[in-house]
C-alpha cells in the first residue's frame, strides 16, 4: 500500500470522527469460557480463538498460550501494525524487519511463594530490527510516532481504569 492508497482508505474514516466524535468510540470484547479440569480459559474474540493456560513455571505443561506471552504478542502485534502504517504515511523506504518483545516476570508471586514477590510483569523490552535506507533521522521518527501511536503500548504506558463484575 502506498501513502497516497493509506490516506485515501482513511480520510473518509478521519473526516467522519472530526465531525461526530462519538463514531470514532466503540467497544472491544473478548470472552473466556472455563476449562476447569485443564486449568485453561478458551478465549473468544470474534476475530480468532486461543487458548491460555498456565505457563510451566507455573506448572503448565506448554500445551496452552501463557497469558503474559499473549500481552507480549498483543504489544508486537500492534506495534508492527503501528509501525507498518507509519513508515507507509511517511512514504519510508521499509523492505521489512523484527519486532521482540521481552519481559521479566518472578513466578514466585504469582504463586504465593514470597509475599514481597511482585506479581505481573516487571520490565517490558520492546527491539525493533528494520530493513530500510532511511536515514537514522527518519527511523528515530518512525519509533517515535509507532510509540505515540500504538494503542496497546500507551495502554501498558498510561493503564486503564479497570473494574471488575460478578454476575
Amino acid at each position: 500500500m502506498t501513502a497516497d492508497e493509506l490516506r485515501a482508505l482513511q480520510a473518509p474514516l478521519k473526516q467522519r470522527y472530526r465531525d461526530d466524535p462519538t463514531a470514532a468510540v466503540t467497544t472491544i470484547e473478548a470472552h473466556g469460557l472455563l476449562d476447569v479440569p485443564h486449568i485453561a480459559c478458551r478465549i473468544e474474540s470474534g476475530r480468532r480463538n486461543a487458548v491460555a493456560g498456565l505457563h510451566p513455571l507455573a506448572g503448565g505443561d506448554g500445551t496452552y498460550a501463557c497469558s503474559a506471552e499473549m500481552l507480549l504478542e498483543a504489544l508486537v502485534g500492534c506495534a508492527g501494525t503501528t509501525l507498518c502504517a507509519v513508515a507507509t504515511a511517511m512514504s519510508l523506504p521499509l523492505v521489512g524487519g523484527r519486532i521482540t518483545a521481552t519481559a521479566e516476570m518472578d513466578f514466585r508471586g504469582t504463586l504465593g511463594v514470597d509475599r514481597t514477590a511482585p506479581i505481573g510483569l516487571t520490565s517490558i523490552h520492546l527491539h525493533f530490527q528494520l530493513d530500510t535506507s532511511a536515514p537514522r533521522e527518519q527511523i528515530d521518527k518512525l519509533v517515535q510516532l509507532t510509540e505515540r501511536y500504538c494503542v496497546v503500548l500507551q495502554t501498558l504506558r498510561t493503564p486503564p481504569k479497570i473494574v471488575t463484575h460478578i454476575d
